[in-house]
Parts: C-alpha cells; sequence; structure tokens
C-alpha cells in the first residue's frame, strides 16, 4: 500500500475507533500496531502470548534499552569506551559495530533513565562521543523476541 493510501486508512480506522466502536487489526507490522492499537496480543502457535497496552507491553516484555553511540572513527577511544559500557553496565549486548559507531542492548531491568544518560554525559568528553541515542526497546523487538518460540509446521516452511 502507498504511504498516502495507507494514511488514509489509518485516518479512517482511528475516526472509527474514537466514535466508540471496536476495531480488530491482524498486521505483522508494528509500526501499525504502535499508530492504530490502544491494546494489542501478541499470538504464538495459535495461542495468546501477552495482551496489553503498546506501552505495557514494551515495559513488560522489553526488558532494558537500547544505546548507539558514535565516537570518531580509527582512534583509541573506542575500545576503551566498549570497556566502559562492558564494566557500568554489565550483561550490555554488543549488537553491532561499524567504523567507530557501536549498537548496544542494556539488558539490566534495574536501569533507569536518569542513570544511563547520566552515566553517557559523564562519559561524553572522556570518550569524545561524537553523538549518542538511548531509547525504550521498540515494540518490533518485543514482537520479535516472542517469534523465536514459533514452530515451524511439520513438513514445511514459514
Amino acid at each position: 500500500m502507498d504511504p498516502v493510501a495507507r494514511r488514509l486508512l489509518w485516518d479512517a480506522v482511528t475516526r472509527t475507533r474514537e466514535s466508540g466502536k471496536a476495531v480488530v487489526i491482524t498486521s505483522h507490522s508494528m509500526e501499525e500496531c504502535e499508530a492504530l492499537c490502544t491494546r494489542l496480543a501478541i499470538m504464538v502457535n495459535g495461542q495468546l502470548k501477552c495482551i496489553g497496552s503498546p506501552q505495557h507491553l514494551k515495559g513488560k516484555f522489553g526488558s532494558g534499552y537500547t544505546l548507539i553511540a558514535k565516537t570518531p572513527g580509527g582512534g583509541e577511544e573506542l575500545p576503551a569506551f566498549k570497556d566502559f559500557i562492558d564494566t557500568v553496565f554489565p550483561g550490555s549486548v554488543l549488537k553491532h559495530e561499524h567504523q567507530g559507531m557501536v549498537h548496544y542492548h542494556l539488558t539490566s531491568q534495574e536501569l533507569s533513565w536518569a542513570q544511563v544518560f547520566g552515566t553517557l554525559e559523564k562519559a561524553k568528553e572522556k570518550y569524545m562521543l561524537e553523538d549518542y541515542c538511548v531509547s525504550q526497546i521498540s515494540l518490533e523487538q518485543v514482537f520479535l523476541s516472542f517469534s523465536h518460540f514459533q514452530q515451524l509446521p511439520q513438513g514445511g516452511t514459514a
């Protein structure tokens, strides 16, 4: 569906929902679910695994934060910054690294926004961070965390 038609459909669904009517949508698009749904459910192998608002599901099943940081390429700062992250955020997982850019999943459920931002602000000058971004785990990541339980049908492919 082209972007204009999608927007028109989303607007029609939103108006219908706001008029007090229930709308049931099935979708693999978490962007669509986040834009349209007040409550959503995730099913795996035909069984309901969770139900709630998008924010509730992200809070309950999306443990931790995503951290993306950029250091000057080719410098000594990147290995030192990676050691720093491993020390300050134990259990963090390096998802991707490329040309001075790192993408981490900070897995600790004990972390607050204030702790993460405070720590990174203090580290900004020491490790010469050009930029960083911290975000809550996305609804897409929550969905994917459930999808690894999906079993293929006998003798078939998904």
